[in-house]
């Protein structure tokens, strides 16, 4: 799967790709990321791409020629656009999976200042918000977007990893631990350490179950 970021500032996209589960799936080409400067899309020698607002207002917006070139020079018939935006709809898990079952390419625009030109949403499928909150640029919100829709792609990590995370099944993802058996009096619980499969099954549930209720209730 392709994913092109469009960005004022490619360093905090380059910084994140070049780690971890990501770097790996880009080195095995499971995933391919493109990096796009919207700067050099614009057609002003100073390289500006934003400017005041219409009709008076505090701040800088986003142009619209800078941001529909740079969408232009990587997009295809199969492509997906989508902004990253606080007005958008709510990223969620389902979501992600979603949009890697609808495409194979992805394009996110991460947008800066004061937001965009009204008119580049004719140019993009819709809007992407990863809660309700504002951010001073799209990036982090992408870097979430690119990082959530790669695990679900196959190889990328393991498929059993997955299957039990949090909200897969409106769940929460049951307790783990790790050694030492027992750290200040807290101890792993011993159906983890019986070696009975069915049992440890059955308690991994149980405990999803209890997870769910006790901080996202909401999910039931």
């Amino acid at each position: 799967m392709r994913f092109d970021i469009l960005t004022l500032f490619p360093n905090i996209i380059e910084s994140y790709i070049n780690s971890s589960i990501i770097a790996r799936a880009i080195e095995k080409k499971l995933i391919e990321v493109n990096i796009v400067n919207i700067r050099d899309f614009t057609l002003l020698k100073n390289g500006q791409v934003d400017d005041t607002i219409y009709g008076g207002g505090s701040g800088m917006v986003l142009m619209c020629e800078p941001v529909v070139r740079a969408i232009e020079s990587v997009k295809t018939v199969d492509s997906k656009v989508y902004l990253m935006s606080p007005q958008g709809q709510i990223f969620s898990d389902k979501y992600a999976e979603k949009l890697k079952e609808e495409t194979n390419h992805l394009i996110l625009v991460c947008g800066h200042y004061e937001g965009f030109d009204e008119r580049i949403l004719k140019f993009v499928d819709g809007e992407i918000s990863i809660g309700d909150y504002v951010l001073t640029g799209g990036e982090l919100p992408s870097l979430v977007v690119l990082d959530t829709v790669s695990r679900f792609i196959e190889g990328v990590i393991d498929t059993d990893s997955f299957q039990n995370d949090s909200f897969r099944n409106n769940l929460l993802d049951y307790p783990v631990y790790t050694k030492p058996r027992e750290f200040r009096g807290l101890k792993v619980p011993d159906v983890l350490l019986s070696g009975d499969h069915k049992k440890i099954d059955e308690f991994n549930k149980a405990e999803q179950l209890r997870v769910t209720k006790e901080k996202r209730p909401d999910l039931l």
